[in-house]
């Protein structure tokens, strides 16, 4: 079992950065592949971002690909999303993802583990 927690969500104008924070715990927590997703009212829950076990692979959707990095420390069992150049299409609700293997998440496999969430909120 892993334990994901967020934070780091917020109310923020068009344009600014912000960055998300994911502490994880259990076991193996450091040795799992993770993955932010994201879910906005009335749309689909869709991938946006995914990391290997070491850091040395990510993954981007498309829409995000140039301004949020994906990255993390396992001395901290904490994994980032760091999100730069807002848009008001951003907001959604944040989920913090893990699973065995970072395969399943370029797939887009629906990952095991799960957060409660974070709101991240972009006025235009």
């Amino acid at each position: 079992q892993v334990q994901l927690v967020e934070s780091g969500g917020g109310l923020v104008q068009a344009g600014a950065s912000l960055r998300l924070s994911c502490a994880a715990s259990g076991r193996s927590s450091s040795t799992v592949a993770m993955g932010w997703f994201r879910q906005a009212p009335g749309k689909e829950r869709e991938f946006v971002a995914a990391i290997n076990w070491n850091g040395g692979l990510t993954d981007y959707a498309d829409f995000v690909k140039g301004r949020f990095t994906i990255s993390r420390d396992n001395a901290k069992n904490t994994v980032y999303l760091h999100m730069t150049s807002l848009k008001p299409e951003d907001t959604a609700v944040y989920y913090c993802t893990a699973d065995s293997t970072y395969i399943n998440l370029r797939h887009r496999v629906t990952p095991p583990y799960w957060g409660q969430g974070t709101q991240v909120t972009v006025s235009s």
